[in-house]
């Protein structure tokens, strides 16, 4: 067999990945309609096809009944614009004869077009956050952290990222956090949801950045999260804290 017509045979069994670039300008092409997606879900996703997604690993004793991946997004087009978004796990596509299905897509490809898609000012039904957060072999935490704090984007997005940095596994997300939640210029629901993404984080990590919220922050309300969170610790340090606020 010739070498050529082997090296097109071989090159036609193999999936083709759809790139940044190919993905951005073909989505931007729909006039309207469904476009389809899915990438590789990174370790510890799973999903049952549906609505159920799990971000937790399995354990030693039992393994999940769910689909490891991969995740399938399906957006919803009108006029040229994302104007909805469905994210899933495992199962499989009905068939259409409407929608475009783009494949297979590179997990980075599709994070870093789901995460410029939730900078976007217009509404969008759906979140875009989640899908790049569940996507194989992307840190996301630094696009994360400039969504929280990029005060133009919408507000639902920007408390999906700071929820989504505090379950990321990088410490520097969240040291991160701190500026959300000291600085002045967010709106007081994404700075607590900031102090709440704290409490998340392990007790060493988690316990002096609220005492020093508790002592510098000039916004009551915020001081009264993280006094909140601090008491569900049970953490000596933060009985010190109350101690010091008593007397």
């Amino acid at each position: 067999m010739p070498r050529t017509y082997l090296w097109l045979l071989l090159a036609a069994a193999v999936p083709r990945l759809v790139s940044a670039q190919d993905l951005t300008e073909r989505i931007g092409k729909v006039s309207s309609g469904t476009v389809r997606m899915n990438f590789a879900a990174r370790a510890g996703v799973c999903g049952n096809g549906e609505n159920n997604i799990s971000t937790q690993g399995e354990n030693e004793e039992w393994r999940s009944g769910c689909d490891s991946g991969p995740v399938r997004v399906a957006l919803r087009v009108e006029n040229h614009k994302v104007r909805g978004i469905r994210t899933y796990v495992g199962g499989s596509w009905r068939q259409s004869p409407v929608a475009l299905d783009l494949g297979t897509v590179r997990p980075q490809a599709a994070a870093g077009y789901l995460l410029g898609l939730a900078t976007e000012p217009r509404e969008i039904e759906g979140d875009p956050v989640l899908p790049a957060t569940l996507a194989d072999s992307v840190t996301t935490w630094p696009s994360l952290l400039r969504l929280a704090r990029d005060q133009q984007a919408p507000l639902a997005r920007r408390k999906a990222a700071v929820f989504w940095l505090s379950q990321a596994a990088e410490a520097a997300a969240g040291q991160g956090l701190d500026p959300v939640a000291n600085d002045e210029h967010n709106e007081r629901e994404i700075r607590k949801e900031a102090v709440f993404a704290l409490s998340q984080r392990t007790a060493d990590e988690s316990v002096p950045r609220l005492v020093h919220i508790v002592k510098t922050n000039r916004d009551p309300e915020v001081r009264k999260a993280a006094i909140f969170w601090l008491g569900q610790s049970e953490d000596p340090r933060a009985l010190e804290l109350f101690e010091e606020i008593l007397q």
